[in-house]
């Protein structure tokens, strides 16, 4: 009796010490049967469990972890779940959030989980899987519906970082004074629960294997990262905020930047970026096979593959199947055949000869309008550029007759205009003429080396030509 006793007494002291983390700190938030420690917000019937898996599916509704792991609040922690998505699907996991009765979370961070949803054109939806909602918008799907995918978010001090199957997403560090509109006044660093969101009846999405390992509330990161100006970061989160598409469609890995390289800036900055290779007669990839085999070794990167189309003979090179594995591709006027027909390169002042400087521009708006009429690009960059030699009478060669034959032709192709930060160009004058037509546009650093810059110059254009987020090409989209 006294035995059976004890052995009452060593059980009861067990089970009342709480839930009980793994050898390495992790606690599992969800019993894979049931939605104990979980409180779901108006529509409970959204959420259900199906093959071991939470599922959200059906009217608007948040289920809140009200469990008894860290008392159910976490500050620094590390946190995972493994997330799957069926087709046209929406969601979100937040984190640092509070338990509401309705509506959505107020308090707290969200991160999207949205591979193929587009929403509807009064209300598009861009921001897919592994952004810090509406801070830090990623535009690229790079794991696929009906599929399991790992999604991390890790929180320590001020800085968040996300990571979708193990590739980084999202480096944010919160400054002192962030800028959030009204509506998002809550969206900040603190303490709170974690949530999984239930969007509307045509969204299934699964989740399972949600577990979080708290760190204690003086944990900062090993690896430390520069800070972005203060003004800069500023206008990065306000164009995050209302849904501006902040992408440079034109960097390339040259002066020694690698693609780590180029994706922790694209974190830090706030800006995705798509890495552009050149193809074409007389560069590397002049080929099909080389095409194709540079494609299988980034595809897996959190970033855009693009094909600079270089010279007039790529649409000869290579085949319409192999360019197609591109997510966009774009080239320039910049390899011209001058009036006697000789191949130069515009930037190469030793090739570039203009006895007449009224004839080469015609000539140049002409070859522009060709290119952007007969090859199939989705967008023309360096537009407007003019050799050296002539740049300082730029605004009085780029005439306005010149500049409409060149929007016409962009507007009847629906060909984008890329604005370059490097060359600063076009002017705002063209830019706004194009505006008025419709004409869609993307950023580009064209860079040389490993400097990307914040696209300075595409800032500038957004506030003095009142460029919106319907002004802006995405690709895919």
């Amino acid at each position: 009796m006294k035995y059976n006793l004890f052995f009452l007494l060593f059980i009861a002291a067990i089970t009342s010490c709480g839930p009980r983390p793994d050898q390495d700190g992790w606690y599992s938030l969800f019993d894979g049967e049931s939605l104990n420690g979980w409180t779901a917000s108006e529509n409970q019937s959204t959420f259900s469990i199906e093959d071991g898996a939470m599922v959200a599916h059906g009217d608007r509704s948040h289920l809140y972890y009200t469990g008894d792991v860290n008392k159910g609040t976490f500050k620094n922690f590390e946190f995972s779940a493994e997330v799957r998505t069926s087709p046209g699907s929406n969601s979100g996991i937040y984190f640092h959030t509070a338990f509401q009765e309705e509506g959505w979370p107020s308090k707290g961070y969200e991160v999207q989980v949205n591979n193929s949803f587009i929403g509807n054109p009064e209300h598009p939806e861009l921001k897919k899987t592994g952004s810090l909602y509406a801070i830090r918008n990623k535009y690229l799907t790079f794991v696929n519906d009906d599929e399991w995918f790992t999604m991390q978010v890790i929180v320590k001090g001020k800085r968040v970082k996300i990571m979708v199957n193990d590739k980084y997403t999202v480096d944010y560090l919160e400054p002192e004074n962030p800028y959030r509109p009204e509506e998002m006044k809550g969206r900040l660093i603190g303490e709170g629960t974690f949530a999984l969101q239930g969007h509307d009846p045509n969204s299934k999405v699964y989740f399972r294997n949600l577990r979080v390992k708290p760190l204690p509330d003086d944990a900062i990161f090993d690896d430390p990262r520069e800070s972005v100006p203060e003004d800069i970061e500023r206008k990065i989160t306000m164009l995050h905020s209302i849904g501006f598409p902040m992408m440079d469609l034109h960097v390339h890995l040259k002066g020694g930047l690698t693609m780590e390289q180029a994706l922790e800036q694209s974190r830090i900055k706030g800006i995705d970026y798509g890495i552009a290779v050149n193809c074409g007669l007389d560069f590397y990839i002049n080929t099909d096979e080389r095409l194709l085999a540079h494609i299988d070794s980034v595809k897996r990167e959190p970033a855009f593959n693009a094909m600079q189309a270089e010279g007039r003979e790529w649409v000869e090179i290579f085949s319409k199947d192999a360019v197609k594995t591109f997510d966009y591709i774009f080239t320039d006027a910049m390899t011209f055949n001058n009036l006697y027909g000789k191949r130069v390169h515009l930037w190469i002042p030793e090739e570039v000869n203009i006895p007449n400087k009224e004839k080469f521009m015609d000539q140049l708006a002409d070859y522009i309008v060709k290119i952007i009429s007969e090859e199939s690009i989705n967008v023309y960059a360096n537009a407007t550029y003019i050799p050296d030699i002539i740049a300082g009478e730029y605004d009085k060669l780029w005439t306005k007759p010149r500049m409409q034959k060149v929007i016409k032709a962009a507007k009847a192709k629906g060909v984008a205009i890329e604005i370059s930060a490097r060359y600063k160009i076009p002017s705002f004058e063209f830019i706004r003429l194009a505006k008025s037509e419709g004409v869609k546009f993307t950023f580009g650093t064209n860079n040389t080396d490993a400097n990307l810059g914040y696209d300075e110059y595409c800032l500038q254009a957004i506030d003095s030509c009142g460029l919106t987020p319907d002004d802006m090409w995405v690709p895919g989209w």
